[in-house]
């Protein structure tokens, strides 16, 4: 199963099917040679979503550079890269502050071919995109989740917020959301490929919360 991890780069010793680069020059997006993971970010997502799934065959998009940000129009060339790459599952640990129309249009694109989208929800504060948009599975972290375990949250799935290997014991770092999402990634790439459709009766098993987190309440 292709996963396509749109960040900041897969690090050497994970398996990679295919790398590619973007970035802005002069208001147009052009490939670039692929570089190692400046930022790490992208690195930490990787070995969550290699660990839960160690047969996944990741396809690098890096669309940071040395820090985790871009515009719209970095994220859409990936997430069409992607397309053609063969992915099945496109892991977008961020959110951007706004909606753009070539990002918008990309995500139409990449549903339209079959892809599932997982893309990063902040618990608190306004949307982002791309979770923001229809059809695609926006998630977030929940410290009640350990590996494996999921939350159901409005509009959203909660998944552990912790690099791989660190517990329970350990407060989740800034950032959960972005973890979270490779959790949930590692999980449905386990599980194989699956219709968009029938990913909520995949992942209900997992589900051992409903609703937000509520301090004294058991779930």
């Amino acid at each position: 199963m292709r996963v396509a991890l749109l960040d900041s780069g897969v690090p050497p010793g994970l398996p990679v099917a295919a790398r590619a680069a973007f970035a802005l020059a002069d208001d147009a997006v052009v490939e670039v040679p692929p570089h190692p993971d400046r930022v790490g970010h992208g690195g930490a997502v990787a070995a969550i979503v290699h660990a839960l799934a160690p047969d996944a065959a990741l396809l690098d998009a890096q669309i940071f550079a040395d820090a985790p940000t871009c515009s719209a129009a970095v994220v859409a060339a990936g997430l069409r890269w992607a397309v053609g790459q063969g992915a099945v599952l496109a892991v977008m640990s961020f959110g951007l502050p706004a909606d753009r129309a070539v990002l918008a249009a990309a995500v139409a694109e990449a549903r339209e071919a079959g892809l599932l989208l997982l893309a990063a929800r902040p618990a608190r504060g306004g949307p982002v995109w791309p979770a923001a948009y229809p059809g695609v599975i926006a998630v977030t972290g929940d410290a009640r989740c350990g590996v494996g375990e999921l939350s159901r949250l409005p509009g959203a799935y909660g998944a552990c917020p912790r690099p791989w290997g660190e517990t329970a014991d350990t407060p989740p770092r800034a950032g959960g959301a972005s973890l979270a999402v490779g959790h949930l990634a590692g999980l449905l790439a386990r599980a194989g490929p699956l219709q968009p459709d029938a990913v909520a009766a995949a992942l209900t098993p997992l589900v051992r919360w409903h609703g937000p987190e509520r301090r004294g309440a058991a779930g």
